[in-house]
């Protein structure tokens, strides 16, 4: 089986964040960046069907140079080989056309992205993906199980969980979940030194229409101060809740 994993390479959720230009752009300056939890979930998962089913797994990110040290923990992880798209990741319609050109000339079996990523949130490649391919797609994995080329997913839902099955060629967009947070991998040193002499293919990207433009970031208004209410002062914490707060 060949897995093809899709790592975004995002700012850690401890970054202080900052727009420049007009709010248009994002600062990356002092940023750090790493593997987009979502995505590490499901490198996790494809590196246990390496593991247990003998399965190959390659890493792929659109992006410039500056998202290889992403691409090289994914593979000290354990990933076998991975691609880069040298192209700056503009919208999800084009890094989904980006990305489906690589499947199709890899003839990957299985591919695992995160549900979305945490900096913009979109969640729309793994399924703009699966639409250009005519490829199976279950979105919000959190349980994966392949026995030749049949498939059983466990998707979260509204108020409970849903059990699908299904056939490859598939694409999945994981969670949290789809492996346990115990068994997220670090990368030891051999990891890293092995991860050194492993290839990293840079590809050029295929023509595609940028469909979207960011035009103005803003950050969420400051929390207000807190308002401390007596217990025993009932009707002014209902006059604050129903005129103030508006929350009933």
């Amino acid at each position: 089986m060949k897995i093809l994993v899709c790592i975004s390479h995002v700012p850690d959720t401890t970054s202080k964040i900052n727009f420049t230009n007009g709010d248009s752009e994002f600062d990356t300056n002092g940023v750090q960046y790493v593997i987009n939890p979502n995505d590490e979930f499901g490198l996790t998962r494809a590196v246990w069907f390496q593991e247990q089913q003998g399965a190959t797994v390659t890493v792929v990110n659109v992006g410039g140079a500056d998202t290889e040290p992403t691409l090289r923990k994914a593979l000290a992880i354990g990933a076998n080989e991975a691609i880069r798209v040298n192209a700056n990741p503009t919208d999800g319609l084009f890094v989904a056309k980006q990305l489906a050109e690589v499947i199709k000339n890899g003839g990957y079996d299985l591919v695992i992205a995160g549900k979305e990523s945490l900096d913009y949130n979109g969640g729309m490649v793994p399924g703009m993906t699966a639409g250009l391919l005519g490829y199976n797609f279950v979105n919000s994995c959190i349980d994966l199980k392949v026995e030749d080329t049949n498939a059983t997913a466990i998707r979260e839902i509204d108020g409970g969980k849903e059990t699908v099955t299904t056939s490859l060629p598939l694409i999945v967009g994981g969670q949290k979940g789809l492996v346990e947070e115990k068994d997220l991998r670090i990368p030891n040193m051999r990891g890293i030194m092995t991860a050194r002499t492993k290839t990293l293919n840079i590809v050029e990207p295929v023509g595609a229409e940028v469909a979207t433009k960011a035009v103005k970031f803003e950050k969420p208004a400051p929390k207000q101060a807190v308002k401390l209410v007596s217990p025993d002062n009932l009707d002014e914490l209902i006059n604050l809740l129903h005129n103030e707060a508006k929350v009933i």
